[in-house]
């Protein structure tokens, strides 16, 4: 068997390719943050080239993509993705963007992260970051079956056979079930995240190893059914995103340390390494002709090839060496080292590397640190980029317990409480730096999206080599580094313009909570009630035992909950002593991010705005955390098509109550108001008709809250919504001007708040305003 080499480079998307598909020897599919999924077509000739259509185009990140193989009922196949929007697009390769799905997929609650289909095309597997796994039936797509047990983020599935299927969690548990009624079969303790599975091919050993899986520890494990361990293939030195057996039985792997590597993992050994001129190899995939594909963060999918007739020309392969020799790599992605103690260029000839893919630093007469690669093949060490040791805009370092960072934030987490260090560098993943500061001071996993905004925001669209203008996304979760132009070889300067932030696009959300320590919050308060004789009023045995099975139901991020478990919150928030809501109203604040419970609300309690107003929570006597709390229940039903008609409806309502407070000094009341805001005006810029009326009553609010708040959080957010509310149209930028004084506003927020981010929409702001 040769060496795979570069067959085509697919050129066409616009940010990281997530992930890829190789169902045909003459198709590839692509999945990228660029909100699209491109079908590459092999076109006739030499050298290879493919040709692309963008097959879909949706509204966010795509992140997964597989392909349903040929039935009689889909003689083409299907081509299924999904992504941050939640909804899994089901569509024939013959569609363009433009047309109907053949079906679009509801149920997950967030990120859809992972898909796989079954060999025969009889069902599709997903997993999100909603902590479910659901089993799909091909053509019956109105239900799906939620394979149950997960406590995290499912990161990979794996529609192993048509009887058994494979997922792999952030909870660092393999389950097995199987696809008769989706019933767990096993699980299997792994000891790190599983981002990766695979199956394997059948051995002549009886318990040989049958499928394996990969994670963040950089090691691949084989496993069997029954959930023994028998090897591991060790080679990676960073996240192991991807797996894909090969037609020959091998194995490709591809990971964060910009590699992929092929493997014979009967023998455990590593046969090819093949570096990118990227940070992260998102994907792999392999091809019926033992061709594979791989997706990047450069942008770029690639095919390679062992078959000679499908090698690219001496120039396209000339062209990829050098973006790889001349790429530039973050110190803080590999180990550290002494400069002084490394070894001079003569090592390169006197010395051969111990293993294929083995990394070798050298001391470069000129001063510079360069990467080089022992290849096995060539039987030499191949230049794969320079070291670079700055990956900060301004080049200041901060000395956190022994080592530099680029950042050391103060994160507030609790009030009365010293802040929390959180240390980062442009060259980190910003999610996981956030999963390791949640685990590191025993954080629910609640918090991990609010920490990771919080890097996003406060690093403000900076990133490694570019400007981070190409799809920042300073609420998304999913927001990481790029590095940008790779072929760098000189460290990256300071990046020329921030990425726009206006309008805003998305909706956006409250959702961290402790629910366990709410919900005891609330059970002590009941107690309270009993003991003062107030039984009238307080929960009885039964009652604590709906309450027990909702909160089962909330913490499992159930679409679902019990109606008498919402009846039971709605009385507590409503006609329980004001002193005494706060538990209740904080969880009726969740449940009004899910489309069930806000449907229940809306028919059978009325309105529950109504019911909040009439509890007394908005009037000025009252607690005013309290209404702080149904400010966010109102924020939060934009997660929802319903919940979006509700705030829609009763915007008036809405607004009466909670004007008052635009002024307050309360912080968390100021970030909900605007929050709010901010959503309300994407819900405008979304609208074919816009309500004028509606538009300036949020550009009088937000020019008051700019000329009174003080916090950086609540500024930054009014700010975006009067941004968003300007971007309607010429009539509000005057209005904002000459009619609320926004400008003077707008100013004098830049004055009391000085942060970069600010600085950059007030600077889009005045813009709008020809201030």
């Amino acid at each position: 068997m040769g060496e795979f080499k570069l067959s085509a480079s697919l050129r066409g998307h616009e940010d990281d390719v997530r992930s890829v598909a190789f169902p045909h020897p003459d198709a590839v599919l692509s999945a990228s943050r660029d909100r699209s999924v491109r079908l590459w077509k092999r076109e006739q000739g030499s050298p290879p080239k493919f040709d692309s259509t963008i097959v879909t185009h949706g509204t966010e990140f795509i992140n997964a993509v597989t392909f349903v193989p040929p039935t009689s009922e889909h003689p083409d196949g299907l081509i299924v993705s999904g992504g941050k929007d939640t909804i899994i697009d089901v569509r024939s390769p013959n569609k363009v963007p433009d047309d109907n799905a053949d079906a679009l997929l509801l149920g997950h609650a967030s990120n859809v992260c992972a898909l796989d289909a079954s060999a025969d095309g009889k069902f599709i597997v997903s997993g999100s970051w909603d902590t479910d796994a659901r089993l799909w039936t091909v053509g019956k797509w109105d239900s799906s079956v939620v394979l149950d047990g997960h406590t995290a983020s499912v990161w990979a599935v794996l529609a192993y056979s048509d009887k058994l299927i494979i997922t792999g969690c952030a909870d660092q548990k393999i389950r097995i079930f199987r696809y008769s009624g989706g019933e767990a079969a096993n699980t299997i303790t792994t000891g790190d995240v599983v981002r990766s599975l695979c199956r394997l091919p059948t051995t002549p050993q009886e318990n040989g190893p049958q499928f394996a899986s990969a994670g963040n520890d950089a090691v691949i494990r084989l496993w069997t059914l029954k959930g023994q361990q028998l090897a591991t293939l060790n080679g990676h030195e960073n996240f192991i995103y991807s797996l894909a057996t090969l037609s020959d039985g091998r194995l490709a792997s591809s990971s964060e340390d910009r590699t992929v590597r092929i493997w014979n993992w009967g023998s455990r050994q590593c046969l090819q390494t093949i570096t990118h001129p990227a940070i992260s190899v998102w994907s792999v995939a392999a091809a019926p002709n033992g061709d594979i594909v791989t997706g990047a963060s450069d942008r770029v999918a690639r095919v390679f090839t062992q078959a000679e007739e499908r090698v690219a020309d001496a120039a396209t392969i000339a062209e990829f060496n050098d973006a790889v020799s001349q790429s530039a790599i973050p110190q803080q992605a590999v180990e550290n080292f002494n400069k002084e103690k490394l070894p001079g260029p003569e090592f390169l000839t006197q010395k051969s590397g111990t293993k294929e893919g083995q990394v070798q630093m050298i001391n470069e007469a000129n001063g510079n640190v360069a990467a080089y690669q022992w290849s096995t093949a060539a039987n030499q060490w191949l230049l794969v980029g320079t070291v670079v040791d700055n990956a900060s805009s301004s080049g200041r370092k901060i000395t956190y317990q022994g080592k530099e960072y680029d950042y050391v934030f103060d994160v507030d987490i609790e009030d009365g409480k010293p802040p929390l260090k959180l240390p980062y560098n442009l060259s980190q993943n910003q999610y996981e730096v956030a999963r390791k500061f949640c685990e590191d001071n025993k954080l629910p996993l609640t918090y991990l999206d609010q920490v990771t905004n919080f890097i996003v925001q406060n690093t403000q669209g900076a990133t490694l080599g570019q400007s981070g203008g190409q799809g920042a996304d300073p609420w998304g979760t999913e927001s990481r580094y790029r590095p940008g132009d790779a072929a760098q070889n000189a460290p990256p300067s300071a990046p020329a313009s921030r990425p726009k932030v206006l309008p805003q696009k998305e909706y956006l959300d409250i959702m961290n909570a402790n629910l366990k320590l709410v919900y005891k919050k609330l059970q002590e308060f009941n107690k309270e009630l009993v003991e003062g004789g107030h039984k009238d009023l307080s929960f009885n045995p039964e009652d604590i035992e709906v309450l027990d099975s909702a909160m089962i139901q909330m913490e499992n991020n159930h679409q679902k909950v019990d109606l008498s478990g919402i009846d039971l919150i709605v009385k507590a928030a409503t006609i329980w002593p004001p002193e005494k809501r706060l538990p209740a109203l904080d969880l009726l604040r969740l449940l009004t991010a899910s489309g069930h419970p806000v449907q229940y609300l809306a028919e059978v309690h009325e309105s529950f705005v109504d019911s909040l107003q009439e509890a007394g929570i908005f009037e000025s006597s009252s607690v005013v955390n309290n209404a702080m709390m149904a400010v966010r229940s109102f924020v939060n039903l934009f997660k929802t098509q319903p919940g979006r008609v509700i705030a829609d409806k009763q915007f008036d309502k809405i607004h009466s109550n909670i004007q008052p407070f635009i002024t307050s000094p309360n912080r968390n009341m100021i970030i909900a108001i605007t929050t709010l805001y901010i959503n309300y005006a994407v819900m405008l810029k979304q609208s074919e008709e816009k309500n004028a009326d509606r538009a300036l009553t949020l550009l009088d609010d937000v020019s008051k809250i700019l000329s009174n708040a003080t916090d950086s959080e609540a500024v930054y957010r009014a700010l975006v919504a009067a941004g968003t509310l300007l971007t309607l149209g010429d009539d509000f930028c005057e209005a904002g001007r000459d009619v609320f004084s926004l400008g003077t506003a707008v100013a004098r927020a830049q004055d009391k708040v000085k942060e970069p981010r600010v600085k950059n929409v007030v600077a889009e702001i005045q813009e709008k305003l020809k201030v």
